[in-house]
Formats: structure tokens, C-alpha cells, sequence
């Protein structure tokens, strides 16, 4: 293939969509797909099991959206997406609604925080595509509300964060009620073990779609690291406010924290809602209406937020407290910088986090150039080197650097390519694996390590 070919973006009429769709595609204004798009769509179109890693805020709804629209009238079936929270449900429902309205499908959403006999309702209508979260689709299969047993596409969508969250036991009783003979698409930003194991367990040889390393950020958001005293947070927070004039999303670690910072906001002046789990549904979603209207200004949010919104146009976020879990760092910045818009990310560590600043490096294989107006309790230090041995760095140009020369894979945002997978994982990789050569650990062993897949790599064009 010429090198002119390699640097053309395909547009969506490339991938194997029907006409219909290219028409609804067009009056939506979409035109180009984005990476994942383009290389899961024509894998789905086919029916085939596969596993999507790429960043937060890379239109992985319309990845799996399109061919399941496209496949169901012929598949006489219909589609469930499970997602963690019930705003990402609602977004994606109302997404899919949007898309799949255009050639008579219905959706329903069933979430818990609504009237469950409105939802009921709704089933009796035969949705051709059911959006749900785990605990209220459960509710649902015990009440006898709704069947499973036609679902011929079922997707789990930020399928790491249901890991976290605690619902493999509500996931392994779906798949219990779903036939085996479908086509099953998982997508996230991250890959754990988790869903290495969910993969061998329930997918069928699935092609796995790697646009990025696992963990790797937005490259449009320019990130900061502020080593800070607890006690002068806010103080420091006032002063960035004072510097954006956009939307701002803050993220804390506890809904009490969330609660006390909005009073804390609001008392200085700034325009400040809170979002977190102690709020009802209906007060989560006044306060998510109100920031996207840019009523408020600011949203004060626990990792509720980190997956479950996609508000166009923040300009900030701000980790007043590094999160729990380190890869949730990832999808809390994927918050900003999206569309192909920049954005800006700035963390609050405390002098005694050095070990926490240096687990978000490892997982992002990037290392923070601190901001210090503490210093940091070195005894907590502990080698930051990547699995690779490399050290990266980034300064306020996005620009990155690395204490060794780079290959032409090392950089996370270098142009992936495609090749057999030597570990699940591997940059832009396409590739697929077999059920049978996984355990527990991970991946079987036996002299030389084993991958556990089978490439199936083809030329497609330009790299993504």
C-alpha cells in the first residue's frame, strides 16, 4: 500500500456501513471516525466478538452503536449495554435513541434512582436495545419483567470500572441469562485481569482493538502535579480558578469532601453543584443539567463522574484528591480534551503521596514535573521506572522526553502499530486470543512466555 494511502483518514463510508446509516451519519455531522471507530466497526459489522481499549472520550458509543443498529434487523434480536453508573446509561441511551430513532428501533434505559414501573412500561413496548446497569437489569430478570433469552449483541462498556465497582457477581448472572450464541463487544480505557479473565471465560476467539497502551491519557490535556499541604488546598484552588474562565470539574475522594467543597465554593462566590452518590437521582441530575447549561460553573464530583459524564467544552480538571485507584486518574483528566478540543488537568498531592504520585506515573508511563509548595516526605519514594525500564516526562508543551532514545513504539502517543501481540496489550495491536491459554495469573507459561493470542493482523489502511 503507497505511503499516500497509509496517511489518508478513511471516512465512514469505508468501513462497511450500510447506505441508511451513511445518510443518518451525514445529517449528524459525522464524518470522519475516530480511531477506535474506524478499526472496531468493520470487525463488529462481521459479527465477531472483540475487546476495544482506547482513551476516554474517543466515541467508543458509536464504535459499538453502528454495528449493533446495523446487525439487529437481520439478527431478529436485540441489544443490551451494560454500563457501571446511571448517567453513562442515560447518555448512551440517549445517544443510541438519537441514532437508532432514525430507522424505527426503540431503546430503554432501566437504572436504578427511577420508577421501576415506568421501566416495566417501557419493556412491554419490546425495545429493540436495552441500556442498563447491573443491579436494576438483576431486579428486573427476578421479577420477571424482562427475558434475556433473544439478546443477540450484548456489549459491556467501560467494563474495567464494573470490576471496581464491585459487580462481577451481577455480570456472571446476565451472562447466565443471555444466549451463547451472540456477539459480545467489550470497551474500556484500561485492561485489567479482570476482564482478561471475563474475556476468556465468555468471548469467542475476540479480536482485540488496542489504539493506545492501557492507562495512556488524552493527549490534548496539558497535565500539572502540585505537591501541596492539605491545609492550603483551597487556598491554591482559588488562585486556578482565578486563572480559567471555562467550566471546571473537581474531583475529590469522599462525598462528604465533595459536599463540603461545594459550601466551601459557594461561600467565596463561585457558581458550585455537587455530584455523588449520597444525592438522589433526581438532584444528580438537576445538578449535571445545571453545569452543562453553564449555570454552574464549577461541578464537585466524586469518581461518579470520572466515566459517567461527557460534557463538551471543560476547560479544568482538578484532582483536589488523587483518586483511590490510580488508573482512575486516566478516565477523571479524559474529562477534558475531548473532540479534539485541549484541556487542562491539575492535581493536588500532599507531601506524604509521593508513593501515590509515582503509582499514577507508572500507570500513565509518564513522569509529573512537580509543581512544589511543599516538599515531598522522600521516604515514601520508590522507583518510578515503566515495566520498559524507560522514564518519560512532560512538561506544560505536552512535550515529552524519555532518559533513554525511544523506539518507535515507546512514546504513548506514537502512531501504533499493527503486529502480533506479544503481551495482551500491545500498542495498537489487532489481534485475537483463545479462551484455553489463559489462567488465573494471566497468561500460561511454558519455557518461552505465551502470548495468548493468534494475530490476525491485516493491512487497513493508515495506522491509527
Amino acid at each position: 500500500m503507497s505511503e499516500n494511502n497509509e496517511k489518508q483518514d478513511p471516512s465512514f463510508s469505508q468501513l462497511g456501513i450500510s447506505p441508511a446509516i451513511l445518510t443518518v451519519l451525514g445529517k449528524m455531522k459525522f464524518s470522519i471516525p475516530t480511531p477506535i471507530q474506524r478499526e472496531a466497526i468493520p470487525v463488529a459489522i462481521l459479527g465477531q466478538d472483540l475487546i476495544g481499549v482506547a482513551q476516554t472520550g474517543t466515541g467508543k458509543t458509536l464504535a459499538f452503536g453502528i454495528p449493533m443498529i446495523q446487525r439487529l434487523p437481520g439478527l431478529h434480536g436485540r441489544g443490551l449495554v451494560l454500563l457501571p453508573t446511571r448517567e453513562l446509561a442515560l447518555q448512551v441511551e440517549e445517544n443510541l435513541r438519537q441514532f437508532g430513532g432514525a430507522f424505527g428501533m426503540k431503546t430503554v434505559a432501566l437504572i436504578g434512582g427511577q420508577a421501576i414501573s415506568n421501566q416495566i412500561f417501557a419493556l412491554k413496548r419490546k425495545p429493540d436495545i436495552i441500556i442498563a446497569t447491573p443491579g436494576r437489569l438483576i431486579d428486573h430478570i427476578k421479577r420477571r419483567t424482562v427475558r434475556l433469552d433473544d439478546v443477540k449483541v450484548l456489549v459491556l462498556d467501560e467494563a474495567d470500572m464494573m470490576f471496581d465497582m464491585g459487580f462481577a457477581p451481577q455480570i456472571e448472572e446476565v451472562l447466565a441469562s443471555v444466549p451463547k450464541l451472540r456477539q459480545t463487544m467489550l470497551f474500556s480505557a484500561t485492561m485489567p485481569p479482570a476482564i482478561v479473565k471475563l474475556a476468556a471465560k465468555h468471548l469467542k476467539t475476540p479480536i482485540h482493538i488496542e489504539m493506545a497502551p492501557s492507562g495512556t491519557t488524552a493527549k490534548l490535556v496539558d497535565q500539572e502535579m502540585y505537591v501541596v499541604k492539605k491545609e492550603d488546598k483551597f487556598i491554591q484552588l482559588e488562585k486556578i480558578l482565578k486563572n480559567y474562565q471555562g467550566s471546571v470539574l473537581i474531583f475529590t475522594r469522599t462525598k462528604h469532601g465533595a459536599a463540603n467543597l461545594t459550601k466551601s465554593l459557594i461561600g467565596v462566590g463561585q457558581k458550585a453543584v455537587e455530584i455523588h452518590s449520597n444525592l438522589s437521582f433526581g438532584r444528580r441530575r438537576l445538578a449535571m443539567a445545571d453545569f452543562k447549561s453553564k449555570k454552574s460553573r464549577i461541578l464537585v464530583a466524586t469518581d461518579i463522574a470520572a466515566r459517567g459524564i461527557d460534557v463538551s467544552g471543560i476547560e479544568l480538571v482538578v484532582n483536589y484528591n488523587l483518586p483511590d485507584n490510580s488508573e482512575d486518574y486516566v478516565h477523571r483528566i479524559g474529562r477534558t480534551g475531548r473532540a479534539g478540543l485541549t484541556g487542562k488537568a491539575i492535581s493536588f498531592a500532599t507531601p506524604d503521596q509521593l508513593k501515590d504520585i509515582r503509582s499514577i506515573e507508572k500507570v500513565i508511563n509518564k513522569t509529573f514535573n512537580l509543581t512544589k509548595f511543599a516538599e515531598l516526605d522522600r521516604s515514601t519514594v520508590f522507583s518510578s521506572h515503566s515495566k520498559s525500564g524507560r522514564r518519560t516526562s512532560f512538561n506544560r508543551n505536552n512535550s515529552f522526553g524519555s532518559s533513554r532514545p525511544a523506539s518507535r513504539s515507546s512514546s504513548p502517543l506514537a502512531t501504533p502499530t499493527y503486529r502480533p501481540a506479544s503481551r495482551f496489550g500491545g500498542s495498537g495491536a489487532v489481534s485475537s486470543f483463545k479462551g484455553r491459554d489463559f489462567n488465573r495469573g494471566g497468561f500460561k507459561s511454558g519455557g518461552a512466555r505465551s502470548s495468548g493470542f493468534k494475530s490476525h493482523s491485516k493491512s487497513t489502511g493508515r495506522r491509527p
